[in-house]
């Protein structure tokens, strides 16, 4: 091929690769922006940051932590509310644990940042017998350190990287095994009573934490401890939603909305509601019975057509 030929090919090769590129960064702002906008919405529907909070981010080294930690980042330089952030590892003495990754990131930020160290993994490949599933050990032992640090820190909100996957996931989980009606709140008190634990990541979906961390090139540190349990309960369930999820287009959704629309006076909780008092006033109730409410699965419905229904 001669040098007349391989130009104009070298420059259509070019123009190509330039539109590919900024079709690259269109999308990965527009995710940026998205995730903005749901991690600020949490924010403010639960009111997890206020004016002067020092917030401890819990960087694990996954996707889900250190896009929490640049969101919240970006969030601190353009929110109303003046806030600090501060990250904090905990280094649970794996073996082959990258021990420099997370710091030079850190550093490579500027985010003030707390490596702690504690021998959690020994304690819990010691107590769990093999093939034993070891999140809840572990989870259990990494909170308290987190408490711990939080209060050295002066840390006012802990920061973790839940997702909504997770909250949903968590839902199931404690509803066909646990028998409860119970999932991770965005906004609770931690369980020594001296902290306020917040999940700012509740309204994101885990694909597009995914996609956001690959865009952004992310040093993501593998979990070698729990990541290759193939037999998590945890890991079951989040396959079925994301089967869900694609047979069922919504039907996810409108599960997480369920959670933030709950009404407790029908659901069979005696702690809830003194069912033996239940007595007729003999006036009409707002909240009566609404078993009787529209059936959700007959959209499209019209009132007409449940009146003659009922009548008939």
């Amino acid at each position: 091929m001669s040098r007349m030929d391989a130009g104009p090919s070298a420059t259509v090769q070019s123009a190509t690769s330039a539109r590919s590129a900024q079709r690259d960064e269109f999308e990965v702002n527009k995710l940026r922006k998205r995730l903005r906008r749901q991690v600020g919405q949490a924010i403010a529907d639960f009111a997890m940051i206020e004016n002067g909070d020092r917030v401890m981010v819990c960087l694990s080294g996954g996707k889900d932590s250190y896009g929490l930690l640049d969101i919240l980042l970006s969030l601190k330089h353009h929110a109303p509310l003046s806030f600090e952030l501060i990250a904090v590892n905990l280094d649970q003495k794996q073996p082959g644990f990258p021990a420099d990754v997370l710091p030079n990131y850190l550093e490579s930020r500027g985010v003030p940042f707390r490596i702690a160290e504690q021998d959690t993994y020994s304690v819990v490949k010691r107590v769990i017998p093999e093939g034993g599933t070891m999140c809840s050990l572990c989870s259990r032992l990494r909170r308290g350190v987190l408490y711990r640090v939080a209060g050295e820190l002066g840390a006012t909100k802990i920061a973790l990287g839940h997702h909504r996957d997770d909250i949903l996931a968590t839902f199931f989980l404690n509803l066909f095994f646990g028998a409860k009606l119970k999932t991770m709140p965005p906004k609770l008190v931690s369980d020594d009573g001296r902290h306020v634990v917040i999940r700012p990541l509740a309204y994101v979906r885990e694909r597009d934490l995914a996609r956001y961390a690959q865009a952004m090139a992310f040093p993501i540190i593998p979990c070698n401890l729990c990541g290759s349990q193939e037999n998590l309960q945890r890991r079951q369930v989040a396959e079925l939603l994301r089967e869900w999820d694609k047979r069922y287009p919504g039907r996810v959704e409108t599960i997480f909305r369920a959670l933030g629309n709950v009404v407790p006076t029908h659901l069979l909780d005696r702690a809830l509601n003194d069912f033996a008092a239940i007595h007729p006033p003999g006036v009409p109730v707002q909240s009566g019975d609404l078993a009787f409410d529209k059936d959700p699965c007959s959209e499209g419905t019209s009132n007409l057509q449940i009146a003659l229904a009922e009548r008939d």
